[in-house]
């Protein structure tokens, strides 16, 4: 089921509806136990508190501030699967939009306009809407959970390690990405990928590089703090994990912090049953990715023939992950028949959709990580989400991969 978000004027909020939303997410806790009440009063009872607070934030923002077709797309993940889990019944919508916008009118204060009653309730039937064709899209899965911060190690100037140990065990695979969300921004979710396959002790690492005039990342860089909390959605296949080349030999490719998922991979494969040949063709452009490699430089001596790894490194100032740089290094090292699987900066993601092609790239054997970006990219990830829990068994093996999939994440 294609559920691609349309950029139409209806998803580029009018100020005021941010203007409004401001008081209840600076109070979010009370607004969503105000929300959960409304609910609970008038004999709606899907939703249990402890989640009233993902859930109430991720609908305001998505109606009030949109975002970037990733960030939406994250958000739509999070409700789809606990509308998907709770049973929310077709008349209940009613209910909730009530909910929401007595909440907001509550906590607005003179923001609160003549018409914002009914814009607000429109744009959450919308998108309770939209939420229900996630749900139907996902099928059945992990849910959302919460996770607490037990390491903030910088890694540099704007890129930090953040390790986290979620409530019960959060079952992926590596190389796909959840949604993650930090309490000091309620509603606003981010794509993050695991830098580690599955562990024994249950802790997730991630790679976090913070953007320039981004909202989210600098927070999870220079300000989340051990013990705090995290929520945390759904892992979701985007295009990265072993499974979807088959038993193909595969060359990975990354820029950036797009190396962490593919070290992932990297991790699975050495306690796979499959036995395949792996090149890895990093572009490193400064000192921490660098450092990334010693953890791949440790795999390879540890497990032998099948794992070679390529630095492209830069050189007076030629950006690395340039396509004469990088993508010029991985055409040296592609085969046909072998897939190519890139991760990187969404700049190359649409350099390589280009180049390697044109270089001689097979097109069944090119595999991009989902930027949510263009239609056919939402299209293919949307396509592949139901399948994603069958091919866990094909790519699990030894201890890290045993009953990864026992149950849904409490």
């Amino acid at each position: 089921m294609d559920v691609t978000i349309h950029r139409r004027k209806w998803f580029m909020p009018a100020p005021d509806l941010a203007q409004s939303l401001t008081g209840a997410a600076a109070d979010h806790e009370r607004a969503a136990a105000y929300f959960w009440s409304f609910l609970l009063l008038r004999g709606v009872r899907f939703l249990p508190r402890r989640l009233a607070a993902v859930f109430f934030s991720t609908v305001v923002e998505l109606i009030a501030r949109g975002g970037d077709p990733a960030a939406y797309r994250a958000g739509l993940v999070v409700l789809g699967r606990l509308y998907q889990r709770f049973d929310l019944l077709p008349g209940d919508g009613a209910v909730v939009a009530a909910a929401v916008v007595d909440t907001v009118r509550r906590f607005a204060g003179e923001s609160w306009g003549s018409e914002s009653a009914r814009v607000w309730e429109q744009g959450c039937l919308r998108v309770l809407g939209l939420a229900e064709q996630s749900a139907e899209m996902l099928g059945d899965g992990p849910q959302v959970t919460f996770g607490v911060v037990e390491s903030v190690v910088s890694a540099g100037v704007d890129l930090a390690v953040v390790s986290v140990r979620p409530v019960g065990r959060l079952h992926f695979v590596a190389g796909e990405a959840l949604p993650v969300c930090s309490p000091r921004l309620p509603g606003r979710w981010r794509w993050l990928s695991p830098a580690n396959a599955p562990r024994v002790d249950g802790t997730v690492e991630f790679h976090v590089r913070a953007i320039p005039g981004g909202a989210v990342s600098p927070v999870l860089v220079g300000q989340v703090a051990v013990g705090e909390s995290l929520w945390l959605g759904p892992p979701c296949e985007v295009g990265l994990s072993a499974a979807v080349a088959g038993d193909a030999d595969l060359l990975l490719v990354a820029g950036g912090t797009g190396l962490a998922p593919l070290r992932a991979v990297v991790e699975q494969l050495a306690v796979s049953r499959v036995r395949r040949r792996v090149t890895v063709v990093v572009g490193a452009r400064d000192l921490p990715a660098l450092c990334e490699m010693a953890g791949l430089e440790g795999l390879r001596r540890a497990y032998g023939g099948w794992l070679s790894v390529v630095l492209v490194s830069g050189d007076e100032g030629v950006d690395p992950l340039a396509a004469g740089g990088l993508l010029g290094a991985v055409l040296l090292h592609y085969e046909p028949g072998r897939a190519v699987v890139v991760c990187g900066p969404p700049q190359l993601i649409e350099e390589a959709r280009t180049w390697l092609l044109v270089g001689g790239v097979a097109s069944e054997d090119l595999r991009l990580a989902v930027t949510f970006r263009h239609g056919f990219d939402v299209v293919s990830w949307a396509s592949r989400q139901r399948h994603a829990d069958t091919v866990v068994a094909e790519v699990a093996g030894g201890e890290a991969g045993e009953d990864r999939r026992a149950g849904d994440v409490p």
